[in-house]
């Protein structure tokens, strides 16, 4: 075979599984863009690292030289996209990875066809 039969054959491989839809592709761009931020990307890390696999904010807090105004303002971000959850008890709130939104983000990135991605 030639390698214009093969470049053809590269560029014009069928299709494993459905492309994201406009409003999907909408929906994870939010959650990429409050996971694209450093900060809140350890917080994710953080409150999916604790124990039970969630954090009090109180846990958050001493972790980085933040005000306490500006970590709630990136765990709210976070919320909104979707990525975590919280649960008041009493004065604190509890927050949890949502595992729903990540196997999604895990799933959109993962190769078609289920391999491994290519090194």
């Amino acid at each position: 075979m030639s390698n214009q039969g093969r470049d053809e054959e590269l560029c014009c491989s069928p299709v494993m599984r459905e492309p994201l839809t406009a409003e999907r592709a909408s929906e994870l761009a939010r959650v990429f863009k409050a996971i694209g931020e450093p900060v809140r990307l350890r917080l994710l890390s953080l409150i999916a690292s604790h124990a039970g696999g969630e954090a009090c904010v109180c846990d958050l807090t001493g972790a980085f030289e933040l005000s306490g105004p500006t970590i709630s303002h990136h765990l709210k971000v976070l919320r909104e996209a979707g990525v975590i959850e919280g649960e008041r008890r009493g004065t604190w709130i509890y927050y949890r990875v949502r595992p729903e939104t990540l196997r999604l983000v895990s799933e959109t990135l993962a190769p078609a066809g289920g391999g491994a991605v290519p090194a």
